[in-house]
């Protein structure tokens, strides 16, 4: 390959890369206050979640994360599972969202023994719609509570702090149940 092919090549990636940043930067993500909007994903059991059969019945937490077994994603699936019983008790159910396949994520939720609901992402719509950023060439990580409004009442966002999201998600549910 010559010098003339190699500019062409990297110059017409960082176009790409360019125009999918600006993209994405254009999109809103979820605030406090916002009505979560509705959705409708397959799970890892190849069963449809409609996001409108469960906002108003219980506090939803949805965690956006990169990849199924990836080691932060990994640690942060294993702290909302171990916490799974407490979520529940305190009326919330717990929802992972990111692009994966169904079957990577029956795989994952069977390997870590995941209670939770994993729901498939193709081509990142629901990721738009909450308005989740890409980090470091990865899909973010972002956890959001719903209350029985259908408001989102908590966001947090933070890349490599995985078993933070479901603590701090917790911490809050916990908080706000008993009111």
């Amino acid at each position: 390959m010559n010098i003339k092919s190699a500019a062409a090549i990297l110059f017409s990636l960082l176009l790409l890369i360019g125009y999918k940043s600006k993209a994405q930067s254009n999109e809103k993500t979820l605030v406090l206050g916002d009505t979560m909007p509705s959705f409708s994903l397959t799970d890892q059991n190849g069963k449809v979640f409609n996001s409108a059969d469960y906002t108003g019945k219980q506090f939803l937490v949805i965690y956006f994360y990169p990849k199924d077994e990836s080691m932060v994603c990994t640690k942060e699936a294993c702290s909302f599972r171990d916490s799974f019983n407490d979520f529940t008790k305190a009326g919330a159910i717990v929802i992972g969202i990111n692009n994966g396949t169904v079957a990577s994520h029956k795989e994952f939720s069977d390997h870590y023994k995941l209670p939770f609901i994993l729901l498939s992402d193709p081509g990142d719509k629901v990721y738009h719609l909450f308005g989740v950023k890409n980090k470091m060439f990865m899909s973010g990580r972002e956890t959001f509570i719903v209350d029985l409004k259908g408001r989102v009442v908590f966001a947090y966002e933070a890349m490599m702090q995985g078993k933070k999201h479901a603590d701090d998600a917790l911490a809050f549910i916990k908080a706000h149940s008993a009111k």
